[in-house]
């Protein structure tokens, strides 16, 4: 049994030192009856007690198919309850979750599959227009002639077993009550016995973020790292046992499965899913149902749920506390948060998913002034600092350079890229983030550009780079050059400026459609035009931010522009 205390930001976490799947355990003995998750559609719902049982039965069921410590397992799917139930299931016996987005086609699933060595894939069968058993076929056609458990792919030498969550899948893949019935062969001691031997340092879960080589690389995080996360992230929210937190982020991403899941693990709050993705109405319908205490989102999401129809004749009345990150959170929007929809008590939070992932947060009881207006504080046991991006040196407060920060959350490392980690990662632990800030004197952060073009839209990240890259393959294209122009909605929107070979031509529909045939639909530049040079420097360096000014006068964006984030 673990000993749990009342704890103040100075008080070492009582999860320090643990695994997740023994945090679980203690979580299920103090609150054997209250929700751990609930999901809106379809409801399914499970106390803390029968999570996890359920999580046991999963974990026999990968160690039926062979699964050890240190194999690695990728989960391809929206918000659903198996993804919940592989997290904590692959925790439990020391097998190394790999999220993979779902708005992934072929190409960039290839990718990550190859990348992260995976051993077993669970996914789901389709979610609105995309089909997910035909873009795994293109990634590895191979699959077709496979049986469970027995592929042989030249490109996946590592990848053996495919799970169906839910539908009728292919012949090559068990469904998931088939796991569930070979667990019965493999006794809950099996379990017990591999997860006493897992330490809390140990690679759990590697997340894939964006690169400006156009690739993703996988953050490979720890048991510590997360649960550490979450119990600080929770902390600064107050949450404990009573509440009730709305998650219409994505379980993939790191808000989704570390400030969401984790969170509510550590501090025994129930995980309140409005749906399979994003939607306002679904999220306003759980908070009023499930009366919601917290709520997370980026700011595309909450705006969207303040502009929805239906949203003055809510009772938000449950509403406290909660996240706002992800993306700049404009101010105005946070006061209305706050103000309009009542949770008084929102917090915004900065980080990246190398620091598994908050680096900073605002605390429930600072002034109005910095919960609006910075992205707080760094949570305990993290420092942060600001430096000159050249000469690496700390700057006073009230200068702007690169952020960076030190401390628990610092991932292991890119998993297979020893130098793009010691790239960010520097010999004195320090994590360069790329985004510029300032710290003000009283020790609050604001985040205030980005050292390099990296494009947040509506909390995803996009790199220039890589819809560069596609659309130079394009027959017709002689160059391109791709921004980040403001949106009221989504933060930033993509824009591609785009020069034709002499004697071509092409429509910019014909290329939105190129686009969308190897990448995800965020990542398709929303403007376009068609030009015939670039702004460039006297030694010829193509000046992006030109690009972009130019972008906002032409596009009538300057007062978007203008919107002051934290």
């Amino acid at each position: 049994m673990i000993a749990i205390r009342n704890l103040d930001e100075t008080s070492k976490p009582w999860v320090d030192g643990f695994t997740i799947g023994q945090v679980l355990k203690e979580t299920a003995r103090r609150h054997p009856d209250h929700d751990a998750f609930v999901f809106c559609d379809p409801p399914n719902r499970m106390t803390w007690s029968e999570l996890d049982d359920a999580v046991t039965e999963v974990a026999c069921g990968l160690l039926a198919l062979g699964f050890r410590p240190g194999d690695h397992f990728g989960v391809w799917a929206t918000n659903v309850p198996q993804w919940v139930l592989l997290q904590f299931a692959t925790a439990r016996i020391g097998v190394v979750l790999v999220n993979i987005n779902p708005s992934y086609r072929a190409n960039e699933l290839k990718y990550a599959l190859q990348q992260s060595e995976v051993r077993g894939l669970a996914l789901i069968d389709h979610h609105k227009s995309t089909h997910f058993w035909e873009i795994l076929h293109e990634a590895c056609p191979e699959l077709a002639t496979a049986a469970p458990g027995e592929l042989n792919s030249e490109a996946f030498p590592k990848l053996k077993w495919i799970i169906g969550l839910r539908g009728d899948p292919p012949s090559y893949a068990l469904k998931w009550d088939e796991l569930l019935s070979r667990a019965e062969s493999v006794p809950a001691t099996t379990v017990a016995q591999i997860a006493d031997k897992l330490h809390c340092n140990d690679a759990i879960n590697i997340q894939y973020t964006s690169g400006t080589t156009g690739h993703p690389k996988g953050a490979t995080l720890s048991h510590r790292n997360v649960l550490l996360n979450a119990f600080y992230a929770g902390q600064s929210q107050r949450l404990g046992p009573s509440d009730r937190l709305a998650l219409p982020v994505p379980l993939y991403h790191c808000f989704g499965c570390v400030l969401g899941t984790m969170c509510c693990l550590v501090h025994g709050s129930a995980m309140i899913f409005p749906s399979e993705c994003f939607s306002a109405a679904a999220t306003l319908d759980a908070i009023e149902k499930e009366r919601c205490t917290a709520l997370y989102g980026v700011p595309t999401m909450f705006i969207a749920q303040l502009e929805h129809p239906s949203y003055a004749g809510r009772d938000l009345s449950s509403l406290r506390t909660g996240i706002m990150a992800g993306s700049p959170c404009p101010i105005e929007l946070m006061k209305h948060v706050t103000a309009d929809m009542g949770a008084a008590e929102m917090t915004i939070g900065y980080g990246q998913t190398e620091a598994s992932p908050l680096i900073t947060q605002t605390r429930t009881d600072d002034p109005i002034e910095l919960r609006v207006g910075t992205v707080g504080r760094p949570l305990p046991g993290f420092e942060a600092k600001i430096v000159d991006p050249i000469t690496n040196q700390t700057l006073p407060d009230g200068q702007q350079g690169e952020f960076c920060g030190r401390g628990h959350g610092v991932m292991l490392g890119y998993y297979n890229m020893p130098e793009k980690t010691a790239a960010v990662i520097d010999s004195e632990g320090w994590l360069h983030t790329g985004d510029l800030g300032m710290r003000q004197s009283n020790g609050y952060f604001r985040i205030t550009g980005r050292l390099h073009d990296m494009i947040i839209r509506g909390g995803e990240n996009i790199y220039p780079r890589e819809i560069e890259e596609r659309l130079y393959e394009h027959p017709a294209v002689e160059d391109v050059q791709v921004v980040g122009v403001p949106d009221r909605r989504f933060g930033e929107e993509v824009l591609a400026w785009v020069k034709l070979k002499a004697g071509h031509d092409v429509s910019e529909a014909e290329l939105r459609e190129f686009c969308l045939g190897s990448m995800a639909r965020f990542k398709v530049p929303h403007y376009w035009k068609f030009v015939n040079q670039f702004p460039t420097t006297v030694t010829g360096k193509i000046q992006k931010f030109k690009i972009r000014e130019s972008a906002i006068e032409e596009l009538g964006l300057q007062d978007i522009a203008k919107i002051q984030t934290a």
